[in-house]
């Protein structure tokens, strides 16, 4: 590789000189496109600025021309009561009243156009020095009128003028001010066309310029997208396909690195990943090779262990069936001798009545050996039935009793009322007794046991509380798991898997399990916040 490798170091050593690189050739093109942007924004804020400024002007000139028919209408009025009042031969006051609001009207208008010829003026130095020039000799026109209704006007207001003299003034004036106000609106009148004119050439001149712009972007994108995005484009759809064929791992790919942008640096460094991906390929096969080979061996010694466990668990499910069978036969003879001893010695048959007791829970114990020892999955085999959830409460309480005295504690236990649910008896015997023993271990301080049989929402319940220290509320879900305890005093006795058994036999048979501590107050036993455990079945409905 390294005699492929020289010559293209040499060509992108050397190519920097000559070549742009790829990021200042695409900055280029941005920018000669950037400026055929603010070229076409400029023409357009231009033009509009001064589309506007000549549409300003000719409604200035509209505007003017209006005022000139006011005056010429205000003129005409002024002219008809001065004729009025000189034929009528007012005195000095009322003619003077008749005329000075007319008068005053006419001044204030002449105010307004002088007003509008200096704005206009003003206006008209970006419309060039002729239209200001012509615009303002048209004050001249304007003094001039102004100047005939001053002479009138003042010739009118004036005590010694006679009847021949006032109506020599409003020929004077009528004939006089006629012409000049005509040429003023003519100047206007024109001034406007020649605005509205000047805007059509604009826009004619504005249009040609823009489509000379866009004729102008379109060759430079078109030159700017052959000349140098196509070409991009393509050598990107080379690495593409290199990228797709080291997905496929298909290391053997050379991609031409001879220019020096950043594609072809990309280019380089592909052909690099590619030889280092082969080198690691061999390796990997290598190395898979020698793991199968471990796999293999692993797995024949994990083949001969299971075999070994498989024949250790028949051996251990042997043992237990044995075993079973082996203690039925004295746990008969017990409990024939015991019957027998109740039924012969009636001052010994509370000792005997014990040994039968004791001797039928130890048989119902080798049940579940066996139950266990015949399960193919090991796991408890359940059998419902319909039974007295007040009777069962009564052996596991009878089986309980002697640990409850040892322990010196009191168990509380109403007469409980019959009441049918449907589930494994055995088995709920066992839950409960599991749950008098929890509280003799974790409620021992308290020494009160309460257990109490209700119904609700279609169960049979059995609440068992304690008057012991409670359990924290995170650790309330935690100790229906298996190995899982509370963090009280007695935690280290025993496992932890007694609650874990009781759920999972409670759900087997339809029923639920539930904790609540500490107790409300008015179901403590006592000073303690207490723990209670609701056992509940479904009831018996046929």
């Amino acid at each position: 590789m390294s005699t492929q490798d020289s010559p293209l170091h040499n060509d992108s050593s050397s190519a920097p000189r000559r070549i742009l690189s790829l990021r200042a050739r695409l900055g280029l093109g941005a920018l000669l496109l950037g400026l055929a942007a603010l070229a076409t924004t400029a023409l357009i804020v231009i033009g509009m600025d001064s589309v506007s400024a000549r549409i300003d002007a000719a409604l200035a000139a509209e505007k003017r021309i209006e005022r000139y028919s006011v005056l010429s209408t205000q003129v005409s009025t002024f002219i008809v009561v001065a004729a009025e009042a000189n034929q009528s031969g007012l005195p000095m006051d009322e003619r003077t009243a008749r005329l000075e609001s007319i008068a005053a009207g006419i001044t204030r208008t002449f105010g307004l156009l002088r007003q509008d010829l200096e704005a206009a003026v003003a206006e008209a130095r970006a419309l060039g020095l002729d239209e200001q020039s012509r615009r303002a000799t048209q004050s001249i026109g304007i003094a001039r009128m102004e100047a005939l209704f001053l002479s009138t006007r003042d010739a009118f207001l004036t005590p010694a003028a006679d009847r021949e003299r006032l109506q020599g003034y409003i020929d004077v004036f009528a004939m006089g001010f006629d012409p000049h106000l005509n040429g003023v609106i003519t100047a206007e009148v024109r001034a406007r066309d020649a605005i509205l004119s000047g805007i059509e050439d604009l826009r004619l001149r504005l249009t040609r310029i823009a489509f000379g712009i866009a004729v102008a972007t379109l060759l430079l994108m078109t030159g700017f997208y052959l000349g140098l995005v196509r070409p991009q484009f393509s050598r990107l759809n080379q690495l593409r396909d290199a990228t797709r064929q080291i997905g496929q791992e298909d290391f053997a790919i050379i991609l031409p690195d001879r220019q020096p942008d950043e594609i072809g640096q990309l280019f380089t460094e592909t052909n690099r990943m590619a030889r280092a991906l082969a080198h690691r390929k061999a390796a990997v096969d290598q190395e898979w090779s020698r793991l199968n080979a471990t796999i293999a061996e692993r797995t024949e010694a994990l083949r001969a262990a299971n075999a070994e466990l498989a024949q250790t668990d028949e051996n251990r499910r042997r043992f237990f069936a044995d075993i079973s069978h082996e203690l039925r036969t004295p746990l008969t003879v017990i409990l024939m001798e015991a019957q027998l001893g109740i039924q012969g010695f009636a001052e010994a048959a509370p000792s005997f009545e014990t040994i039968r007791n004791r001797a039928l829970r130890l048989n119902r114990r080798i049940d579940d050996l066996l139950r266990i020892a015949r399960s193919e999955t090991g796991q408890l085999a359940l059998s419902a039935s319909v039974f007295d959830l007040a009777e069962v409460l009564r052996d596991a309480v009878e089986e309980t009793r002697a640990e409850v005295q040892s322990a010196g504690m009191v168990l509380e236990l109403a007469p409980p009322a019959p009441l049918a649910v449907v589930g494994d008896p055995n088995w709920l015997r066992q839950v409960v007794a599991g749950l008098i023993r929890n509280a003799l271990r974790h409620a021992r301080a308290g020494g009160r046991i309460r257990l109490v049989i209700d119904r609700a929402g279609g169960m049979g319940r059995v609440h068992v509380s304690d008057n012991g220290p409670g359990i924290a509320p995170d650790d309330q879900d935690a100790v229906f798991e298996r190995f899982a305890q509370g963090r009280s005093s007695a935690k280290a006795e025993g496992f932890g898997i007694g609650l874990a058994l009781a759920k999972w036999v409670v759900e087997q048979q339809g029923g639920t399990i539930a904790m609540t501590s500490p107790l409300p107050r008015v179901d403590t036993l006592g000073a303690a916040p207490g723990t209670k455990v609701t056992v509940g079945l479904p009831l018996d409905i046929a």
